[in-house]
């Protein structure tokens, strides 16, 4: 249906203003809406009710998935096992990771949760970036990281405080971040490959990578020092649901910096640098 001319628009105006028995507004656009969405000539707006998120640990799933957090990566060092052997490790630091934001299907179509590490100096932040904070009433953050988590007690209110207790001593853990930087490079300097043979039958291509994938080794956190990494649950080694804290470890009340201990994963009796794959 054509829209109505400008004259006849604003007399249409004119008589809904003064009229007892206002026109309906579909009437005055020359448009229609279905039957559901009008009533009485007055639009229906369904409002999503308030979703009330509580801290309330629960029992794990193997369906369910827990955020993860961010760290600081520190630098290298080794250890020694019972067998002698030299483990290189890589120390990671939990810089007071917060819930910054909090995800729903009913507002952005998602559940997850905006994970906040560090802290920032007001100079050092956007004015967008400050409104979020500020919206969200949290600690200005240095680094935030968005994590994909269900529906079902996995989400945590704003301001939720995680530290490295989320993760379980021994578990298989992913952790993602930003490589060092090697420029164009070939796949020998850039990404350490060992080259195809450099005697016969070979010519040409002896800096070549060759063939890849067979292995998940070397597996090396990314990144250099002072970046930041990602860790969550691992998932192609899954965890023993039932020994993971849900959504996450929450503090008891005898549980002050002075009581924590360091949690060291069972080493078994078999050697694992021992054992063929």
């Amino acid at each position: 249906m054509a829209a109505l001319s400008t004259r006849g628009l604003i007399s249409r105006l004119h008589h809904h203003v003064i009229s007892p028995n206002p026109v309906p507004f579909h009437l005055l656009t020359g448009r229609f809406f279905s039957s559901d969405a009008l009533l009485d000539g007055s639009q229906i707006v369904h409002q999503q009710p308030t979703r009330i998120i509580t801290a309330t640990p629960s029992i794990m799933t193997p369906n369910s998935k827990r955020t993860g957090i961010i760290a600081v990566k520190c630098g290298m060092t080794a250890l020694w096992d019972k067998w002698g052997a030299r483990l290189p490790i890589t120390i990671l630091w939990a810089d007071d990771n917060i819930v910054t934001q909090v995800k729903t299907v009913e507002k952005e179509g998602i559940f997850a949760l905006q994970i906040g590490c560090g802290h920032k100096r007001p100079k050092h932040l956007t004015k967008p970036e400050m409104g979020h904070f500020r919206a969200q009433g949290v600690d200005l953050k240095r680094k935030l990281k968005e994590f994909p988590v269900t529906e079902e007690y996995a989400l945590l209110p704003v301001g939720t405080s995680l530290g490295v207790r989320h993760f379980v001593a021994g578990q298989y853990v992913d952790v993602s971040g930003t490589s060092r930087g090697k420029g164009f490079q070939g796949g020998m300097k850039r990404w350490g490959f060992k080259g195809m043979p450099a005697s016969h039958g070979a010519s040409l291509s002896h800096r070549s990578i060759g063939s890849t994938g067979q292995r998940d080794a070397p597996g090396k956190v990314p990144g250099a020092e002072g970046n930041f990494v990602f860790i969550k649950d691992s998932v192609y080694k899954n965890p023993d649901v039932s020994t993971l804290p849900f959504p996450t470890h929450f503090a008891g009340e005898d549980e002050g910096e002075t009581n924590i201990e360091p949690l060291v994963a069972d080493l078994g009796e078999v050697d694992p640098f021992l054992v063929a794959d």
